[in-house]
């Protein structure tokens, strides 16, 4: 009996003394169901009393309630962890990638596997279509990651393109023409292209329309060596060549050579073509002779051919300029690895900066840096007048009143700050090397550190091919411009114009033009408090921020800078077309 009680009060002390232990929910969740009662249930104790082991395991038996009801304790606590904590789950032990972070290193392959878009990183994304509110980025500081927040405001936000797509639609007329246009393989235009590759591209453009104008088979131009830089690029190495054939193949016969049969037709040469010439001018004066002679050469087309064309015309314009007009594989594959990497840090800027010594001389203008080089420029100037391109009677001050100097460092800083431009903000900056070296870039360095360069961005030896090529070092910073989320020149010029057609082509891609001869008073005026400053200028450009414009609006505006209405229309006007 004593015995009996001794038992019973074994058992009692047994039922007292069970013990529940806290174990972290991630743990639970990443364990299998035998591991999970392996934890649970302590280890046999060897023991004289088969009871007392009885009733120990009763407790886990899969009948018993008080087991469910512990089960559901936990998982109701692991959901009130996640709703109250915000676990991520890419942290946890059973993730597809349990060591992941958040945070992105700089990268120079400009890939990034697909898989890895739900981890956070900031993807690639159409410039047009707009961003989230914010994105996490990685930035390099000394050789160390790390990480800044960018909230997106005014500045990143893209212009309303109110529905204007690209549309091409020739006439019935237009293609009637080209069946015999396209038959016709007896007269030849040879065209001579001079300038940088901006300049060149222009001329190109014109050259395809004036040999549709005559009815006449194109030669692939010729690139004239550039007095300047001494760069001896041919068509093909600038431009793809059997794409430039290809989408052109219905409006326009090209050739990359003369036929045997013309090689020894002396051509006849014309240098004198009038500014703004009309269809009208170049039949008349060109039709004839290159009928009787076969052969046809043209030089000097920089801006001879008239902006107001008839509409297919203006189409033709546009398609040479937005869509045949492609830049050869080996300098698409450089500058789309450039832009990647300014892309997969998220969003960036990009400035066109024209600081060099011949722009400074041939605008009028000097740098303002100190009286040395302002002496260096008015020596150039004095040697070579015939480098200033127009308006010789003004004088310094009248030219930089009247907006037609080149914004300076510092102003163009003042102009970012006033525009909202985060200072975390990734730039990239194309042109040549300023006057006076990268050190008159320091305002600009100082307020927005991260500032990049083809140079700065190339791996070692990939620019190295193209050392003594300005056009194609040219054309690699039209690529990361043109992939850029914002596009700012300090200075008007064929690049920066080519790009504002290009990106409200492409759905009017913001692109910013300085309103210099308004805002310039006030970067003149000391006394005005910055914030009123900042307001003024970020008022003055409010119109000015990429969005539709209609070249008709005013004569002479050019189709490929604006290319609405001719060559995009809105939704409602591309249903009433179909």
């Amino acid at each position: 009996m004593a015995l009996s009680k001794n038992n019973n009060s074994n058992n009692n002390n047994n039922k007292k003394n069970v013990s529940y232990i806290s174990v972290p929910s991630q743990i639970i969740n990443s364990l299998s169901s035998s591991s999970l009662q392996s934890l649970l249930v302590s280890p046999k104790k060897s023991s004289s009393s088969r009871s007392s082991n009885t009733n120990r395991f009763s407790f886990f038996s899969y009948r018993n309630p008080r087991i469910w009801f512990f089960t559901l304790f936990l998982f109701s606590l692991f959901g009130m962890l996640k709703l109250g904590f915000n676990v991520d789950p890419i942290s946890l032990p059973f993730s597809r990638y349990p060591c992941s972070t958040n945070q992105q290193p700089l990268s120079f392959d400009g890939e990034q596997r697909a898989d890895e878009s739900h981890l956070g990183l900031v993807p690639k994304s159409n410039s047009s279509s707009g961003y989230s509110n914010s994105s996490e980025i990685t930035q390099p500081d000394g050789g160390k990651n790390k990480t800044l927040l960018t909230e997106e405001g005014d500045f990143w936000k893209q212009p309303d393109g109110l529905g204007f797509k690209p549309c091409l639609g020739f006439t019935s007329q237009y293609r009637k023409d080209s069946n015999s246009i396209l038959k016709n393989r007896w007269k030849y235009l040879l065209v001579v292209v001079s300038g940088g590759m901006n300049q060149q591209r222009n001329q190109i453009v014109d050259a395809v329309v004036i040999a549709r104008i005559l009815g006449a088979s194109l030669v692939v131009p010729v690139l004239q060596v550039n007095v300047i830089w001494g760069d001896e690029s041919e068509f093909a190495d600038i431009f793809d060549l059997e794409h430039f054939k290809n989408v052109l193949a219905d409006d326009v016969h090209i050739v990359s050579s003369l036929p045997s049969t013309h090689v020894m037709t002396r051509p006849v040469e014309e240098k004198r073509t009038p500014l703004h010439a009309s269809p009208q001018w170049i039949r008349a004066h060109y039709l004839k002779r290159i009928n009787r002679e076969r052969v046809l050469l043209l030089r000097g087309l920089d801006s001879r051919l008239s902006k107001d064309l008839p509409s297919d015309l203006q189409k033709l314009r546009c398609k040479v300029a937005f869509q045949a007009l492609r830049f050869s594989p080996r300098i698409l594959e450089l500058g789309n690895k450039l832009a990647s990497r300014m892309r997969n840090q998220g969003q960036y800027l990009s400035l066109h900066l024209r600081m060099e010594k011949d722009v400074w001389v041939r605008t009028g203008c000097l740098p303002g840096l100190t009286p040395e080089y302002d002496e260096i420029v008015n020596s150039e100037r004095e040697r070579h007048p015939e480098l200033l391109t127009g308006r010789s009677n003004m004088t310094y001050h009248q030219r930089k009143l009247a907006g037609l100097c080149p914004l300076t460092a510092l102003e163009v800083t003042r102009l970012l700050k006033a525009l909202e431009a985060p200072k975390d903000a990734r730039i990239y900056w194309a042109g040549g090397e300023p006057l006076g070296g990268k050190e008159v870039l320091e305002p600009l360095t100082k307020e927005f550190p991260q500032f990049y360069n083809k140079h700065d961005l190339a791996l070692p030896g990939e620019l190295e091919p193209f050392a003594k090529k300005a056009s194609v070092m040219a054309a690699i910073d039209y690529i990361v411009c043109e992939n850029s989320d914002v596009f700012i020149p300090s200075h008007g010029g064929n690049m920066g114009h080519a790009l504002q057609g290009q990106r409200a082509y492409a759905g009017h891609k913001k692109y910013i033009t300085p309103n210099k001869r308004q805002m310039l008073p006030y970067f003149m005026n000391s006394s005005l408090p910055e914030s009123d400053f900042n307001r003024i200028v970020k008022d003055l450009h409010r119109e000015s921020l990429g969005q539709p414009e209609l070249r008709m609006s005013k004569a002479g505006k050019d189709v490929t800078k604006h290319p609405v209405p001719e060559c995009m229309c809105s939704d409602r006007q591309q249903q009433q077309q179909r």
